[in-house]
């Protein structure tokens, strides 16, 4: 019975970075800056994305806005990438989009994504949360076994310094941004992809 089911549902794999459809889309973010925010997301009258909570509170209108990750060195290959993710103190809500990364409908294995479960295998640290007392020597030991060339890749407003006050870059080099609270699958495959040197429409 399931591979009739199958077979009348079909291909429900997302095709993104091909196209993307309506309901894939990142939560939206402010239009413009507001003139203050409760959270530090506005510095010198500009807004910082990667600090937005999305939580509606400076009353500016919100727009859908995609492509918002960055990503300041990419890594000099282009073909399969192997991804060491760490929580150094999240409210679970990165990790859930995270895991949604292995799902069929999206499939990071098709676009040679790959997460490893150690840090010795990785091309790029992919860190989510404010960090904490605790698991700031993990995330320095974590880094310095990653063998070379190596990224990180930072995770969600908290791990950009929103909410906490506490940066990932205050501990390791950062090369790349991903906002949102939390990000959404998309947004975090477009960070990969940027990381690995692809080309992102």
């Amino acid at each position: 019975m399931w591979i009739i089911r199958g077979l009348r549902k079909g291909v429900l794999t997302s095709e993104y970075p091909k196209r993307v459809s309506e309901e894939e889309l990142p939560f939206s973010f402010p239009l413009e800056a507001p003139a203050e925010c409760p959270f530090g997301a506005v510095e010198d009258g500009r807004l910082d994305y990667r600090k937005c909570i999305n939580c509606r509170l400076c009353n500016v209108p919100f727009g859908q806005k995609t492509g918002l990750s960055e990503v300041k060195n990419p890594l000099p290959f282009r073909k399969s990438l192997h991804v060491f993710f760490l929580d150094v103190g999240t409210c679970h809500a990165c990790n859930r989009e995270v895991a949604l990364l292995h799902s069929p409908n999206y499939d990071v294995h098709r676009l040679k994504i790959f997460f490893t479960p150690t840090p010795k295998h990785a091309d790029v640290l992919l860190v989510a949360g404010c960090p904490t007392d605790g698991m700031i020597p993990v995330l320095k030991e974590a880094y310095e076994l990653m063998p070379e060339p190596k990224r990180v890749l930072v995770l969600g407003a908290c791990a950009n310094g929103a909410l906490c006050g506490r940066k990932v870059e205050d501990f390791v080099p950062v090369d790349g941004y991903v906002p949102g609270c939390p990000p959404s699958p998309v947004q975090i495959i477009e960070g990969l992809l940027k990381v690995a040197g692809r080309d992102v429409e």
